[in-house]
């Protein structure tokens, strides 16, 4: 018998995971002849010793669901709840590691995992990870399993709502999903047509956008879209949170920091969730009547997109080749049409997001839409 790896898929679900999983399981029994056990809802099974035997027939006719077969949990390690409490596990995981006997732990997730991935490696287990998240901010690879998915689910939501907005004479927006990052915000709306996309990453000036919507207006175009992320932010909430964080540097009480941080939480919070509010001061704005669609987790349901079925195929078949070469501490990146392994060092604590040059921005702008900044 070969080397044993355990699987985990932690975060949020996402399109994908079973052909990561399947792509793993099925290249590790057919070239190698690998045992491998599937851990229940992520680094908490692990934590429980929630496993189960994974065989080519219990990985058959998953390729095509959406979700997880093995579960996910957002819980880390040095931070699990147990009878109420916050409370470090992270031992009794490394402790379950070696008393199932794994040669490898593979963790399929986004940055949360990666960074708790990383963790315990360094506490000595070997371990190896893909990339898995809707928003494509993994720092170190071209593509994440899901992202193409939840891309296609949005730009055929904007595809929708672009009758109804025009039937109805309506500024219609639409919530996309991302924090921190408007990848796909930005795919979804140029791919979809949007009049104007706002991203985290270009704070906007609702005058600027109230503005370029009645430009349309009086040209005889009596309707927009506007595609937002949930992070987007205008100039005036990034002043005050920049001013914020400047005067926590210039406090060195303890206390006053804590009670800044506070308002920082605070006001980031408002911004993340500032879609209806963006939608009253259109409408007051322009007089326009407005209409808010917030497409949530839909954007993380569903069928997996051939893109992605692909891409989690590749990365999961490249997985028991490196642990065969005993090649760990790696993310299996998307580098161009190939895979590559990137020390998660190198990655951890960082994100991927848009580039102020980046082409999307440029066609995005040569072709009118307005990103919130500046009229055309």
């Amino acid at each position: 018998m070969g080397k044993h790896i355990g699987i985990l898929t932690a975060g949020g679900d996402s399109p994908g995971l079973n052909a990561a999983i399947r792509g793993i399981g099925k290249t590790a029994f057919s070239m190698y002849d690998m045992q491998v056990t599937g851990i229940y809802d992520g680094f908490r099974g692990l934590m429980e010793n929630r496993i189960t035997r994974l065989s080519s027939e219990n990985l058959s006719g998953i390729l095509t669901q959406g979700g997880t077969i093995l579960g996910t949990s957002r819980e880390k390690p040095h931070k699990m709840q147990v009878t109420g409490k916050q409370v470090d596990m992270t031992d009794v995981i490394v402790e379950n590691y070696h008393k199932h006997h794994f040669d490898a732990l593979v963790c399929i997730g986004g940055g949360g995992t990666q960074k708790n991935a990383f963790n315990l490696l360094k506490k000595g287990l070997n371990i190896i990870t893909l990339p898995k998240t809707i928003d494509n901010d993994i720092y170190g690879t071209d593509a994440s399993i899901g992202f193409d998915t939840a891309l296609g689910i949005a730009v055929e939501a904007i595809d929708r709502l672009h009758s109804t907005a025009h039937s109805h004479h309506r500024i219609i927006i639409v919530e996309i999903m991302g924090h921190n990052a408007g990848w796909l915000t930005l795919g979804a709306g140029i791919s979809g047509g949007a009049d104007v996309i706002l991203i985290p990453e270009i704070p906007y000036d609702i005058k600027v956008v109230a503005e370029a919507i009645l430009q349309r207006d009086r040209a005889g175009k009596h309707f927009s879209i506007v595609a937002v992320a949930e992070g987007a932010m205008s100039k005036d909430s990034e002043f005050k949170i920049e001013r914020l964080k400047k005067n926590k540097q210039d406090i060195k009480d303890e206390i006053k920091q804590n009670k800044i941080d506070k308002k920082i939480k605070n006001l980031t919070d408002k911004v993340k969730g500032g879609t209806l509010q963006l939608a009253r001061q259109l409408e007051r704005l322009t007089n326009i009547e407005s209409r808010v669609t917030i497409l949530g987790h839909l954007q993380r349901g569903g069928i997996p997109s051939a893109f992605d079925r692909l891409i989690a195929t590749k990365l999961g078949s490249s997985c028991p080749r490196l642990i065969e070469e005993g090649r760990f501490g790696v993310l299996v990146a998307v580098r161009g049409e190939g895979v590559n392994p990137v020390p998660l060092e190198d990655i951890v604590g960082k994100r991927k997001v848009v580039p102020p040059g980046h082409p999307w921005i440029e066609s995005a702008r040569s072709v009118g839409t307005c990103l919130g900044d500046t009229l055309r």
